[in-house]
């Protein structure tokens, strides 16, 4: 389910206030503090915003995300947060060099100080201070013609009735919602609540299809991990031969925890590693680990990357298992399993 977003363009400069008017009129957003300066800063933030910050802290800003819910430390949920506890140089600040112990990034190397004061404003005001909703997206000239259709669904998107309700419970008209919803809306509504979490998943950093996936031509490969993506080999992890207890240790922490970015291998040659941008290092780079402070990355991060800091996840002992253990295997790998 996909939406277009429109953008206005500074060759129709009446259109472009126009519209900004009426969609803040709209949102409710026009008030005693927004002149038009304000307007277009706010519905600027909320471009940056819809585009690069909804993924984690979720479109009405309660960070109820399903990425949300992988992270140690979740993200702020903005509808809870008091805007008087967190003045605009403080979010600023937050936006730009990230937030230490967190996932959350800093977006310096990517946005100007202006658009870094925008979506601010727009975080502070829209959801913090005015409880507004977000852009509707739910609407004719976005292809929605006849969102009524899906009222059934409603109730599984708002959190009114729990997903994992027993069949044998839900109405006729709440079955045929839960099908919709799960056919439809949860694409973009994919965390709905439910009355029990169940246990947490286990991941495994994986990015290659299994299942007798080939891209080949032939349809039954006799080797179906040699035959897969160009990934495949990258999410093998190295031999380990002798390890000692530490290395060890460093082995799970990194396979469980680093891999998913750096590769298996360390090469940051696999499927995630290749879509991050800047790229993970390749930490298999003659001399970089020698020369590399690996423990203070580990556990402070790289600003302006998605390199984040450890530090409020990991001890000082399981940072330094993973330093010995990539040292080890990395710097001089050892024979291919």
């Amino acid at each position: 389910m996909q939406h277009t977003r429109w953008r206005a363009t500074p060759a129709n400069p009446s259109l472009v206030t126009a519209g900004i008017r009426l969609l803040a009129l709209l949102l409710g957003a026009t008030s005693a503090w927004a002149g038009e300066d304000d307007t277009r800063s706010l519905e600027a933030g909320r471009a940056i915003y819809n585009y690069r910050c909804y993924f984690c802290h979720g479109y009405s800003g309660d960070a109820r995300t399903l990425a949300a819910s992988y992270m140690a430390v979740p993200p702020r949920d903005f509808l809870a947060s008091d805007p008087g506890e967190f003045p605009p140089e403080r979010m600023e600040q937050a936006i730009a060099h990230g937030k230490p112990g967190t996932a959350m990034p800093g977006f310096a190397s990517l946005l100007s100080s202006e658009e870094i004061r925008q979506v601010a404003l727009f975080v502070r005001e829209t959801f913090m201070t005015r409880r507004l909703p977000n852009t509707r997206y739910h609407t004719v000239e976005n292809g929605w013609s006849d969102h009524d259709r899906y009222r059934d669904a409603f109730p599984f998107v708002t959190g009114a009735t729990a997903l994992d309700t027993p069949e044998a419970e839900l109405t006729p008209d709440l079955k045929n919602g839960k099908r919709l919803f799960m056919g439809a809306c949860v694409t973009c509504h994919d965390r709905a609540r439910v009355a029990n979490d169940g246990p947490i998943w286990e991941t495994r950093a994986l990015s290659w299809p299994r299942n007798q996936y080939s891209h080949r031509d032939d349809p039954t490969p006799t080797d179906a991990v040699a035959s897969a993506t160009p990934y495949a080999r990258h999410d093998r992890p190295p031999a380990l031969p002798d390890p000692d207890p530490v290395e060890r240790l460093g082995e799970q922490l990194y396979q469980k925890n680093c891999a998913f970015c750096h590769a298996a291998d360390g090469t940051g040659r696999n499927y995630i590693g290749t879509f991050l941008n800047p790229h993970p290092r390749d930490l298999t780079q003659p001399g970089l680990l020698a020369n590399l402070d690996l423990e203070g990355v580990i556990r402070d991060g790289l600003p302006g990357t998605s390199m984040p800091a450890w530090a409020g996840v990991l001890a000082n002992d399981e940072i330094t298992a993973i330093a010995r253990y990539a040292r080890r295997v990395f710097a001089a790998p050892a024979t291919a399993p």
